[in-house]
């Protein structure tokens, strides 16, 4: 394997409108979800403002399980949202994150975990996260950084 990049970011507190989807294979439905929510709002044309996260949950527990996935999507307080959209407050925190290009696979995240095993931090029991960075590109041109949530950096 070859050596990752990994920074530290902390991720700040954040409203977010929540999609989920559980099957063989969520994350078309509930990215379709929130890209149909999110589309006439013009949310992803600002990949900055208004970042997506993604993540399994739950994740399987064995291959070929089904499982479900979230895609979040950071919108300000003052955007008004119907009561058929879940949102919620997200505490944010401190994350080991490494970028990919293509889809994350497991051999990626392997390479993260590790790299927070063998370093100073411990990992924190929360969500890991996927952001995209332009949710809108082709499946070509995507990339992606991953989260792993890390305790508190020392100081």
């Amino acid at each position: 394997m070859n050596p990752i990049q990994v920074r530290i970011e902390w991720l700040a507190p954040m409203r977010v409108a929540r999609f989920q989807a559980f099957g063989p294979s969520p994350e078309a439905e509930a990215w379709a979800r929130m890209r149909a929510w999110a589309e006439p709002r013009e949310l992803l044309k600002e990949a900055s403002a208004h970042p997506v996260f993604g993540f399994n949950s739950p994740s399987p527990s064995r291959p070929g399980e089904d499982y479900g996935h979230e895609f979040w999507i950071r919108v300000a307080p003052e955007i008004r949202i119907e009561s058929s959209v879940e949102t919620l407050e997200f505490p944010g925190g401190w994350y080991a994150v490494t970028t990919c290009q293509g889809f994350p696979n497991l051999e990626r995240w392997t390479q993260l975990l590790e790299w927070v095993r063998h370093g100073p931090h411990r990992y924190r029991r929360t969500h890991e996260l996927e952001r995209p960075h332009n949710p809108l590109a082709p499946e070509s041109e995507m990339a992606f950084d991953l989260y792993l949530p890390i305790d508190a950096p020392a100081e």
